[in-house]
């Protein structure tokens, strides 16, 4: 077992009996683990594992199976999906306000002083690592995420007739997105790999829970097998023009904005409040702040880069774009995906 595992192993346990159990589970995750397929990773001391069609690092690999097995959904829960760095921490702290915006006010609200990623806690990260944090003790939040692939959520979501809510976003960005983001990680596990030769593994599926555009087409299939169960956003389309997403995303939660709030303009105050903008600018998320429940490998003010539509223009060639806009269209032709975009769009 790691140094990385150990810490977290011992940050974990409250008593002896948990400790045992915990690393119990956690070995024979491992043990199944060391058997799959191992490649490089985005860093030199990093591999990436491949479970499902899909690739991990070994600690979210390890998450993953530990949510397969013990994780229970109720069919009242909602579960926010998506791939890492396209939209995760908005989505999150719209569906944490739009089912708590009549317990606080704007000077009550608890994003004031925590991330709004502490609000609605990962099944294959919180869940399994940080049992004791407040909201998964809480037996009235009905809010988890996840960036786990369709495919690969315990059966307990699947079978649980939960609704979900997918976010996507145009790959060059998340891409970009989550390039800067890992830059910000307090890792021992060794400098992250220059731009082109991360770009060249993202492209080649090669990435955390990637292929993205695999990850993408997992819950795209599932969400034409049951359209009424999840709600499929993009990204883009929600930053160009959020007020109507947002009512949309209430009303499928459950939550739609009552007449009378809608004339005293609810939804707008809400949607300023999730704003980048807004949120970026709180004292909670600036400079190296970080969450105190957990064992933190990133500063809350890594969450809030620039939330840029297009961004990915200052960064990557127009060699590389037209590679992974290749990959797109070859992969979501005859789908229905792109065209469902578009009429997203015209919303």
């Amino acid at each position: 077992m790691g140094t990385e595992a150990v810490t977290i192993t011992t940050f974990l346990c409250q008593d002896e009996t948990e400790s045992t159990e915990f690393e119990k589970n956690q070995k024979r995750y491992q043990d199944l683990i060391s058997t799959f397929s191992h490649s490089k990773g985005w860093r030199p001391e990093e591999s990436l594992i491949e479970h499902g069609g899909h690739w991990f690092i070994q600690r979210r690999l390890e998450g993953c199976l530990h949510a397969q097995d013990f994780f229970q959904m109720r069919a009242s829960d909602l579960m926010l999906c998506s791939h890492p760095k396209t939209g995760t921490t908005w989505l999150k702290a719209l569906t944490f306000s739009i089912v708590n915006r009549s317990r606080f006010d704007e000077s009550s609200n608890p994003f004031l002083k925590r991330h709004p990623q502490e609000f609605v806690p990962y099944i294959e990260i919180d869940f399994p690592f940080y049992p004791e944090v407040d909201v998964l003790n809480d037996k009235g939040n009905t809010l988890f995420a996840s960036h786990l692939p369709h495919g690969l959520l315990p059966d307990s979501v699947v079978k649980s007739g939960c609704k979900m809510v997918y976010i996507w976003r145009d790959p060059k960005d998340t891409f970009i997105s989550l390039w800067f983001f890992l830059s910000k990680e307090k890792s021992k596990r060794g400098p992250l790999n220059n731009l082109e030769e991360s770009f060249d593994m993202f492209c080649r599926g090669l990435s955390y829970y990637g292929p993205y555009l695999d990850h993408v087409m997992s819950y795209w299939k599932a969400y034409q097998e049951n359209p009424k169960r999840m709600l499929f956003l993009k990204y883009e389309t929600m930053r160009a023009n959020p007020l109507p997403y947002v009512k949309m995303l209430a009303e499928f939660m459950g939550y739609g904005f009552t007449i009378e709030e809608e004339k005293k303009g609810v939804a707008e105050k809400l949607v300023n409040l999730c704003s980048f903008e807004t949120l970026k600018n709180l004292e909670s998320n600036k400079g190296e702040k970080e969450r105190k429940d957990r064992y933190t490998i990133f500063p809350n003010s890594a969450y809030f880069r620039k939330a840029k539509v297009g961004d990915w223009q200052n960064y990557l060639t127009p060699e590389m774009a037209a590679r992974i806009d290749g990959l797109m269209e070859e992969k979501f032709k005859d789908t229905g995906l792109l065209e469902h975009g578009k009429m997203i769009n015209d919303y």
